[in-house]
């Protein structure tokens, strides 16, 4: 339940606080522990994800060591739009943006 301004009830905040002791005394699986989403979290806790500019997501290939090609294809892009987004002309919005996150924070090992 959330109250008005989109964080969580103080029950909520209470069954989280709880689940997450359960988890550390083993009493809840990491599995079971996983189910709570971010729909239960509230606004603050949710990740941040940085924007990301043309210069960087060229370094994050280049650090790969690939084309935009083979880029494009692990990342399910056009290659066209690879390059878009290394020129400036375009900036990564929604699954493209988050998953460009995730590599540049992990390396592209994170999605081989």
């Amino acid at each position: 339940m959330k109250t008005e301004n989109n964080k969580p009830s103080r029950l909520t905040q209470a069954l989280l606080e709880t689940a997450k002791d359960m988890k550390a005394a083993d009493l809840l699986s990491k599995a079971n522990y996983k189910k709570i989403t971010m729909r239960h979290l509230g606004l603050k806790d949710k990740p941040e994800i940085e924007p990301l500019t043309g210069k960087d997501i060229r370094m994050i290939r280049e650090q790969a060591h690939m084309s935009q090609a083979v880029f494009a294809r692990y990342l399910n892009l056009t290659v066209g739009y690879v390059s878009q987004l290394e020129r400036g002309s375009k900036r990564p919005i929604g699954a493209a943006l988050v998953l460009l996150n995730v590599i540049h924070r992990k390396g592209i090992e994170a999605i081989l």
